[in-house]
């Protein structure tokens, strides 16, 4: 009985969010305006915390992180990327695994900017994102 309370307690959102944490960073393509502009908008052009995905992609253990918190690969997934659109004109039938495949093998398929902030997630370039980000920094 206790290793079954054990299994559940790991299942458990809650539990991996308690036990999962993530350095504070700012993830973005060097190579789209969209991310450059919000970097400038938000001041961080020199922060330490930048970390330039074509460069340095993200991680097993950041990726993992980032599902923790949205529970969805695809929710990681740019969508209007190449790559993207390129599996979805040849039929691929896109499933969890096949998200998880593509942000490992991929930099340009992860959705951004994403900024991990005392272990909040930020995710996306929307305008209310983009503030709820600001607010974070300020905060």
């Amino acid at each position: 009985m206790y290793l079954s309370l054990v299994k559940d307690a790991l299942k458990s959102r809650e539990f991996t969010n308690l036990c999962m944490t993530m350095e504070n960073t700012f993830l973005f393509l060097s190579s789209c305006t969209t991310c450059m502009r919000i970097i400038k908008e938000l001041g961080i052009q020199d922060a330490p915390y930048l970390q330039d995905v074509k460069q340095q992609k993200a991680s097993p253990k950041q990726l993992a992180f980032l599902y923790a918190h949205t529970q969805s690969y695809e929710a990681l997934i740019n969508k209007r990327g190449r790559k993207y659109a390129q599996l979805k004109k040849e039929g691929v039938h896109f499933t969890e695994a096949i998200y998880k495949d593509l942000l490992q093998a991929e930099y340009s398929c992860l959705k951004r900017p994403i900024l991990v902030w005392n272990n909040a997630v930020f995710l996306g370039n929307a305008k209310a994102t983009v503030a709820a980000m600001k607010t974070a920094l300020d905060g």
